[in-house]
């Protein structure tokens, strides 16, 4: 029976230059691989260690990205190793399969949205009311499916953050700050629902994850067992469950770690 690995990309496998973490000195900073350009320009990273963990990983097992990133953004990534079979983007409202996004998958979620919540225009006119353009750099909609911002983390006013998850979620929504982006995302749109359907099609009998912002809680009390980084929304917050372990590393290093206990765990299987 093969076993289903699913795991969150960014701040969790790939890392911005500005969350690297790197705190050992320059010439002591492990080697590199750029898996994400953008505009010209290298955006993502992982550690050339995890790089070789990661194809690994992929060949032992059944490996898919469980990323709230749009398609689009995506596709953009190059990650070592054969092709994913599988992939979940937008949080859970597209299920790609070899690449291509499956029109039942993503009919069913938008059918559940609208009977269960609040509309998306609904959501976007509370953001562009309540945030402030001091703050609030980029108004942005994910695949006609949730919202987000970009602001300036450092000039957030006190509160406004717990103010919005208490405006969103008798709405159905939910609220997670990762980085500089703010998340309103309806409540039945999971990584969860994604990795269960995945695990059926694939007959995959023991699933494994990691994560490490709210978004991801859904994806690791999903599965068998989990995996959180030191640093992102979970480890600021203290959250554990039973079967996921909160590890100590922070930044690019973390991510060879996940992998370092994905990998241990499917051989163990």
């Amino acid at each position: 029976m093969p076993v289903l690995v699913a795991s969150d990309l960014d701040r969790t496998l790939v890392y911005s230059a500005a969350a690297l973490a790197l705190t050992v000195p320059d010439g002591d900073a492990p080697r590199l691989l750029c898996v994400e350009v953008f505009e010209g320009r290298p955006l993502s990273y992982l550690t050339e260690t995890a790089a070789g963990l990661l194809v690994e990983l992929a060949r032992a097992t059944v490996f898919a990205p469980a990323t709230t990133r749009t398609r689009e953004q995506y596709r953009r990534i190059s990650l070592p190793g054969p092709p994913p079979r599988y992939a979940i983007c937008a949080n859970g409202g597209h299920l790609l399969v070899d690449g291509v996004s499956d029109p039942d998958w993503h009919r069913a979620i938008a059918s559940r949205l609208a009977g269960e919540c609040a509309p998306l225009d609904e959501v976007r006119s509370h953001l562009r009311s309540t945030g402030d353009p001091r703050w609030v750099r980029k108004h942005r909609v994910a695949e006609d499916l949730f919202a987000y911002l970009v602001v300036e983390r450092d000039r957030l006013p006190e509160g406004w953050i717990e103010d919005l998850s208490g405006w969103a979620r008798p709405r159905g929504w939910s609220v997670s700050l990762q980085g500089r982006k703010v998340y309103v995302v309806p409540g039945p749109l999971t990584k969860s629902a994604a990795l269960r359907e995945i695990a059926h099609r694939s007959g995959a009998d023991l699933t494994l994850a990691a994560g490490d912002s709210l978004l991801d809680a859904d994806l690791l009390l999903a599965a068998d067992r989990g995996w959180r980084p030191g640093h992102g929304e979970l480890a600021d917050e203290g959250w554990t469950a039973p079967g996921v372990d909160a590890l100590p590393e922070r930044g690019v290093m973390a991510g060879e770690r996940i992998l370092e206990e994905l990998l241990r765990a499917a051989r163990r299987r």
